[in-house]
């Protein structure tokens, strides 16, 4: 008998600690957000996507998604040690234009790079928390007092609706 690979019992994910299942979501998604990222044409990457405020174009989402990813192992961090989160005159929208402005410029191979450090560290943090931490409150600025087990969930969220828009960016017809 021994301990075969054959014997060895196959774990899913639903059986492993929350923290550890989200972890594995925020690897899979960041990977695939990269991906995605990989294979557009260099004459997509200024598309633009939104058509208000600073009217985004595919390369400034990826700069949103670098400096998100910054800002959210910060927030995280933050009510891990206790703190609020975000304060409460908090601006997302000015701090989302300025920080996407600080990237102007930055090519596309240090923005993915960029994104997959920082992906790498929220990752990092998730794996370092007990089960209990996820349900520690802080403030985030567009949800409220909301647990960090919904922010860490809104971190990969957050990316799948940015990039649904730029998918229906690129499957619409020219005007």
């Amino acid at each position: 008998m021994g301990d075969s690979p054959q014997s060895t019992p196959v774990h899913s994910t639903t059986e492993l600690p929350l923290t550890e299942r989200l972890a594995a979501r925020l690897l899979s998604e960041g990977e695939k957000t990269a991906a995605f990222f990989q294979d557009l044409t260099p004459e997509q990457w200024n598309t633009p996507i939104y058509e208000t405020g600073s009217c985004w174009t595919i390369g400034q989402i990826l700069s949103h998604f670098v400096s998100t990813e910054q800002a959210f192992a910060d927030l995280i961090a933050n009510i891990l040690d206790n703190g609020p989160g975000a304060p409460e005159n908090f601006d997302i929208d000015e701090y989302n234009e300025r920080h996407v402005a600080r990237l102007e410029g930055v090519q596309v191979n240090e923005l993915l790079m960029q994104y997959l450090n920082n992906r790498g560290e929220n990752v990092r943090l998730v794996q370092a928390m007990r089960p209990r931490d996820l349900q520690r409150q802080g403030r985030h600025p567009f949800l409220g007092i909301v647990s960090l087990e919904e922010i860490v969930k809104l971190l990969y969220r957050h990316n799948q609706i940015h990039l649904r828009d730029v998918r229906r960016a690129l499957n619409s017809p020219p005007e």
